[in-house]
């Protein structure tokens, strides 16, 4: 394509015409990246979303040459009509004929070395002219030097031309390199070489926000991890350089100087937002240097923000969700910052009225996500406590809307374990038995459950309510082991309905085992075995075979009533005390002293029933 053609537009001001994150969608959420994937419901894992690239672009074959040097003048005087930060806008018309001189032009040649040097000199010299002169007229924009030029941003294989300042051109330019430098992973070890990664950081403070917003959008591509996984070593190299420039701290103090109102700093974050995904899925630890940059405190008030909902507002959601789901330091550090408050706020919109919309669905998921993450730490429950947590969730269980399965969720991460003491009594103070024994004697349908599985709100269900008996002691326990004998003990003919379901998948798991081996494979490890069973319902089994042993010890009414139903279907008490003494045995060592307390509980338990 002869550049001086499209040079010959003389165009009227600037607005960048570039897709945006930011998108119209149906519902008014910006687009996303990548497909959404189910949410998991497991205390050790809070549920990451994920987010699909951008596919390469195709090759634009451009003339990378100075097309217009600072000596010829045409960066000033030959095209009309700049707006007040130097750039300029064409009209929709103007867009649509150079959009179909680039579909016209031919496929171009590979990025190559060469190329790709004089790509970062003609960048780096317009930096250094641009910072010059910016020195020399600090209170005169109007005479900074802006060497305008049409540049070229392949995203999703399609070409996008848009007429702004050389700067932000060139910057650009080096944007439709990143889609070919897929083709050829050396050229990440040749952009370290050069700098690139020095000089691009150092762009993100400059003075013009759409200068930073297209550095970021590089940034997006050159980390994009369907590139970076199909050559590791090589962009390993660039992600180092990256960090040891101190992206992540730069990379966080901008998100405070873009305002989302402007379209172009709204894909700007959400860019940002992007890079930080793609880096702390290359570098899990990195989680923890965000967490103590600001990234976490930045979060919590773009979640905290009293805006319409949008699609960043989802993904600095996701982004919170990430940051806490392996990593104790940001847990803490979540409490210290009044999160857990945050986040409670947050999900109060939704007791009585359902989201407007999947992705507002989605979002309130991983909120959801990130207060079970939050929990796993002792002194967020406390802080749960404070700010009434189980008495929202309880509400929420009670109003049928579509934030009862996460209620579900956070209440099952708020009793269980050791630290689950004050909001398992609490659960019951607040009547909550009252929400929670229906949902256990019938499993809703799956339009009244969305996010969980039957097998998951089942086990969920009876998780909290093992964990309310582990933690409660006199009248408070009374209430709880009064209940099933209520309405004619039907509370424990659904604990034997639940132990035989439960059992018969064991059982098919463990002969499904037998037979693997029997057909000549390998024998498992018994870890692996442990974990298949595990997968396939063994932990609830276990759960309602406490639940069986405390209720038959402390009444004896309910353990004649519950031989009865044994007897009938030809099973046995034996097997309920071998798998409570298997879940005694596989207790965690997060917490020796509370294990050790649990392991005598059950052993008493097992001699006395």
């Amino acid at each position: 394509m002869n550049v001086n053609e499209l040079l010959s537009f003389k165009p009227a001001s600037m607005t960048p015409s570039r897709e945006s994150h930011s998108g119209s969608s149906s519902d008014g959420v910006g687009s996303r990246k990548r497909p959404r994937l189910p949410v998991p419901s497991s205390r050790e894992d809070a549920g990451i979303l994920k987010k699909a690239h951008l596919s390469s672009g195709v090759p634009i074959n451009i003339d990378f040459s100075e097309e217009m040097s600072e000596g010829d003048g045409r960066g000033r005087s030959d095209l009309n009509s700049t707006s007040e930060d130097g750039g300029l806008e064409i009209s929709e018309e103007e867009r649509m004929r150079i959009l179909k001189m680039v579909e016209d032009e031919p496929e171009g040649a590979q990025l190559d070395d060469t190329t790709l040097k004089r790509m970062i000199s003609v960048l780096e010299k317009r930096i250094a002219r641009n910072q010059e002169m910016r020195i020399k007229f600090p209170d005169q924009p109007e005479k900074v030097y802006l060497d305008h030029f049409l540049s070229l941003s392949v995203n999703s294989n399609m070409a996008t031309l848009s007429a702004i300042h050389g700067f932000r051109a060139r910057v650009a330019r080096i944007h439709s390199g990143a889609t070919c430098a897929s083709y050829d992973a050396e050229l990440y070890k040749l952009v370290v070489d050069l700098h690139l990664p020095s000089t691009l950081l150092g762009c993100l403070s400059h003075e013009n926000a759409d200068i930073s917003c297209a550095v970021l959008d590089l940034l997006q591509e050159l980390t994009d991890l369907d590139t970076v996984n199909e050559a590791e070593d090589e962009t390993a190299v660039f992600i180092d350089n990256l960090l040891d420039q101190q992206a992540i701290s730069l990379l966080t103090q901008n998100l405070d100087r873009l305002d989302e109102a402007n379209k172009d700093e709204f894909d700007g974050v959400h860019n940002t937002l992007a890079i930080f995904e793609n880096l702390f899925e290359l570098r899990h630890s990195l989680c923890v240097q965000a967490g103590e940059n600001g990234l976490l405190q930045w979060l919590l008030k773009r979640v905290k923000a009293r805006v319409p909902f949008d699609g960043n507002k989802l993904y600095a959601a996701e982004m919170l969700a990430i940051l806490l789901q392996d990593t104790l330091a940001n847990r803490a550090k979540l409490g210290e910052l009044d999160g857990i408050d945050i986040l409670l706020q947050q999900l109060a919109a939704y007791k009585r009225h359902d989201p407007n919309s999947n992705e507002e669905a989605e979002y309130m998921e991983n909120l959801f996500n990130c207060l079970c993450s939050a929990l796993l730490s002792g002194s967020n429950r406390d802080k749960f406590l404070k700010g009434e947590g189980p008495q929202l969730m309880n509400l929420m269980l009670r109003e049928k809307k579509q934030s009862r399965s996460g209620a579900l969720k956070v209440l099952d991460h708020a009793v269980s374990g050791p630290d689950g003491t004050s909001n398992a009594n609490k659960v019951v103070e607040i009547l909550g038995l009252r929400t929670l024994f229906p949902l256990f004697m019938k499993t809703p349908k799956k339009a009244k459950r969305k996010g969980l599985t039957a097998l998951e709100h089942e086990e969920h269900v009876v998780s909290i309510i093992a964990g309310v008996l582990q933690h409660t002691t006199g009248p408070t326990r009374s209430r709880v082991l009064t209940k099933f004998e209520e309405n004619d003990f039907e509370k424990v003919e659904r604990l034997g309905e639940l132990h035989f379901k439960y059992l018969e998948k064991v059982n098919a798991v463990d002969q499904s085992i037998l037979d693997e081996i029997r057909a000549g494979g390998e024998q498992p490890e018994a870890d692996e075995i442990y974990l298949r069973r595990l997968e396939h319902g063994l932990f609830t089994l276990q759960l309602v075979d406490y639940i069986i042993l405390e209720t038959c010890v402390a009444q004896p009414r309910v353990k004649e009533r519950l031989t009865k139903i044994i007897q009938l279907r030809r099973g046995s008490l034996d097997t309920i005390k071998d798998i409570v003494r298997e879940y005694a045995n596989n207790l965690g060592d997060e917490n020796k002293e509370w294990r050790a307390r649990q392991q005598e509980n059950i052993n008493l338990l097992l001699e006395q029933v």
